[in-house]
């Protein structure tokens, strides 16, 4: 459906969006019954998948950045605004825990702060430069990744942080649900040095990105932060190693992950933590090496914290 020639141009390039669309699969949702609905979101929900697999390609690009940024010491920020910017903000939380990382490591910008959280602040991501001030503050520079996302690929606020971060030298990638070649001619493509773009098609309510787009972006992330931390060394196997074991949850966590990778019982897993200072990781490589704490830190060191290269260089040695 295109955009009807007498609109203002910012209207007929919002009217010209996918994401903007009328979906004909649920024209008549609102005649159905519930296990209807419920069907008709379903069916759509399973195209998001095969939209983000098309998509790898540049989804490993944007891993390999943030590795490299991550190695010298840079940042990964997230920017968003609404639901795009929750999505965001969720990611970066859920690293420290996950994966051992400093909360700094990761960080989320939402348009309108921290009220907008948990509730709509919906005049606030028109103001593009609050977007770049954003940036500015966190003082981005070329270590640095910065990821926009932005369902439509138009969000001032979104645009104005990645002009900012690409003016100051930083990796920029923009994750939106709306086709390559009609982002690519938006001012926005610009500033990005990467597009991420699953075309999840329209929405079942037509223009609630938090629908099928938000869980495309959701998606997208998981596999921009769990592909670069495996990539880090954070993992052994499939199992994270560098949980921060903070409450009781977690600590059982941590002894289960040993008794597993190690081969022990309950309390071998519990004292090696204790002798680690609840590190995970440095009490597994005690434990499969049957080092001290100070002989399993200094190999992690020497290997950049990755488990398989510590033992590999003790193997070598």
């Amino acid at each position: 459906m295109g955009a009807p020639r007498d609109l203002p141009p910012s209207l007929q390039e919002l009217a010209s969006l996918l994401t903007e669309q009328n979906n004909p699969a649920t024209w008549d949702i609102d005649l159905a019954d519930t296990q209807r609905i419920l069907q008709l979101i379903n069916a759509e929900d399973q195209k998001v998948a095969p939209a983000v697999a098309r998509e790898i390609p540049f989804i490993a690009q944007a891993v390999d950045r943030i590795v490299e940024s991550f190695r010298q010491g840079g940042r990964l920020f997230y920017v968003g605004a609404g639901t795009s910017g929750r999505l965001g903000i969720l990611d970066a939380a859920e690293c420290p825990p996950t994966f051992g990382t400093p909360p700094e490591m990761v960080q989320a910008i939402i348009a309108g702060g921290e009220a907008a959280v948990f509730r709509a602040q919906e005049g606030a991501e028109d103001r593009r430069h609050e977007g770049a001030a954003a940036i500015a503050e966190r003082q981005v520079g070329p270590r640095d990744v910065v990821c926009g996302i932005a369902a439509s690929a138009r969000t001032p606020f979104v645009v104005g942080a990645l002009e900012e971060a690409h003016r100051r030298g930083a990796t920029t990638v923009l994750l939106t649900t709306n086709p390559r070649h009609q982002v690519q001619r938006m001012e926005i493509a610009r500033y990005a040095n990467i597009l991420i773009c699953p075309e999840v098609g329209p929405e079942v309510i037509a223009g609630s990105t938090r629908m099928k787009s938000g869980t495309a972006q959701k998606l997208v992330l998981n596999m921009l932060t769990t592909a670069a931390m495996i990539r880090l060394g954070k993992t052994y196997h499939n199992i994270m190693v560098d949980l921060q074991p903070t409450n009781h949850k977690l600590r059982e966590r941590a002894k289960r992950i040993l008794m597993l990778l190690a081969e022990v019982d309950y309390a071998t897993a519990e004292c090696a933590l204790r002798e680690a200072g609840w590190s995970t990781k440095l009490a597994l490589v005690m434990l499969l090496g049957n080092f001290s704490a100070e002989q399993a830190r200094q190999l992690l060191s020497r290997s950049g914290g990755r488990i398989r290269e510590a033992l590999q260089s003790l193997r070598s040695g």
